[in-house]
C-alpha cells in the first residue's frame, strides 16, 4: 500500500493539488482580508472592531454626589470664623469712622448716645449687617470656587427638590405654610413670657423708620443669608467634623455618620438661637423658643437634602410676624410677637 505524502492530493476532502513550496506562491490574497471593513458591517456589540474603527477613550458619567458630600473642611470652618469676626469687626469699624467724620456720632461716644444712634440710624444698623454678609458669602464663594474647585451653589446645599428624595415634601408651598404655622406655634408658646424693658429689639421698633426696614430685612435678606450660613455651611461641615472626630476614636462608619448628623442639627440649632439673644435682651424663654425653632429648620434641611427647604420654611416664619408687626405699626398698635430673625 502506498503511502500518502504532502504533495499527493486528497481525494476524500476534495482537495486539489498541493502546490510545491519551492514555486513562488501565484495565489492572490483573499477577498475576505484585503476589503476594508465598513462601520455598517461590524457586528453589533463586537467592543473589539468597534474599538479599532472609533479609538476615542470611553467617557464614564460621574457618579451624584450626596447630600453632604461638601469641600469644606475643619481647617476652613476654623478660617471662616476668624474671617467673620475679622470682617465684623472692620466693618463695624469703617461705619463709626465715617459717621464720626461726618459729625453724626462723637468721636469718643457713650454707650447709651452709640445704642440710640444705632437705633436710629437703619444705614447703620441695616446696612453694615448687609455689606458684613456680603463679605462672609465672598469668602464662601473665593475657597470654593478657585481653592476647592467646587460649584459654590450646590456646595452650599442650594439645589432642586429631588423627585427620588421620599423623605419630605417636594413643593415650597408646603415648606412656606409649615413655617407661617411654626410661627403662631411660637407665637402661642411665648405670648405669657414678659420681654426685657430695654432689649435692643424694644428700642429698635420705637423708631418707625428703623422698623419698616427691619422688617423688610427680615423678609428679603434674613432667611436667605442665615439659612445659606446655618443649614447651608454650618450643619454638613459641623457634621463632617464631628463624624470624622467619632471614626478616630473608634465608632464604625455608619454609626458614626447618623450621630453626626443628629450632633449637628442639635448644635446648628443652638447657635442659630444664641445669636439671637443679643437683641432679644437674652430672654431665655424666647430664645429657647428659637432654638427650637433652628432644631427644626435644620432637621427639614436634612430629611430634605437642600437649602431650599428649611429657606422657604423660614420666610413663611418671618413672613408672618413682619406681616403682623407691619400692620401693628400702621395702625399704631403693640402687638405681642416673636421678633424676626436677622
Amino acid at each position: 500500500m502506498r503511502t500518502m505524502t504532502f504533495f499527493d492530493e486528497n481525494h476524500r476532502n476534495g482537495g486539489g493539488a498541493v502546490p510545491n513550496p519551492a514555486e513562488p506562491s501565484t495565489l492572490a490574497p483573499s477577498a475576505e482580508f484585503s476589503a476594508p471593513i465598513s462601520a455598517a458591517e461590524n457586528p453589533i456589540g463586537d467592543p473589539f472592531t468597534y474599538g479599532a474603527i472609533h479609538p476615542q477613550p470611553f467617557k464614564f458619567v460621574e457618579a451624584a454626589k450626596g447630600d453632604l458630600d461638601v469641600p469644606w473642611s475643619w481647617g476652613h470652618f476654623l478660617l471662616f470664623i476668624l474671617f467673620g469676626v475679622f470682617s465684623f469687626v472692620l466693618v463695624q469699624t469703617t461705619f463709626v469712622t465715617y459717621y464720626i467724620l461726618t459729625k453724626r456720632l462723637s468721636t469718643h461716644p457713650a454707650q447709651k448716645e452709640f445704642q440710640q444712634f444705632a437705633y436710629s440710624t437703619p444705614v447703620f444698623a441695616i446696612g453694615s449687617m448687609v455689606v458684613w454678609y456680603a463679605l462672609l458669602f465672598f469668602f464662601l464663594f473665593a475657597t470654593a470656587t478657585f481653592y476647592y474647585h467646587a460649584p459654590f451653589w450646590e456646595s452650599l446645599g442650594w439645589r432642586r427638590f429631588s423627585p427620588e428624595n421620599r423623605k419630605a415634601p417636594r413643593s415650597g408651598w408646603i415648606y412656606f405654610l409649615l413655617g407661617c404655622g411654626m410661627s403662631f406655634v411660637v407665637m402661642v408658646l411665648t405670648i405669657s413670657v414678659k420681654a426685657p424693658e430695654h432689649a435692643p429689639i424694644q428700642d429698635l421698633l420705637k423708631n418707625r423708620a428703623m422698623a419698616f426696614a427691619f422688617m423688610a430685612m427680615a423678609v428679603l435678606i434674613a432667611p436667605f443669608v442665615e439659612e445659606t450660613l446655618f443649614r447651608g455651611y454650618l450643619y454638613p461641615v459641623l457634621t463632617r467634623i464631628i463624624s470624622a472626630l467619632l471614626r478616630f476614636f473608634g465608632m464604625a462608619a455608619p454609626q458614626a455618620m447618623s450621630t453626626g448628623i443628629s450632633t449637628s442639627i442639635i448644635f446648628t440649632g443652638v447657635l442659630f438661637g444664641l445669636m439671637h439673644g443679643y437683641q432679644l435682651g437674652w430672654s431665655w424663654a424666647i430664645v429657647s423658643a428659637l432654638i427650637g425653632v433652628g432644631i427644626v429648620l435644620t432637621i427639614v434641611r436634612s430629611r430634605a437634602e437642600t437649602t431650599l427647604a428649611s429657606f422657604f420654611m423660614h420666610l413663611g416664619y418671618n413672613s408672618v410676624i413682619a406681616f403682623l408687626g407691619t400692620i401693628g405699626l400702621i395702625f399704631a398698635k403693640y402687638v405681642k410677637l416673636p421678633p424676626p430673625h436677622h
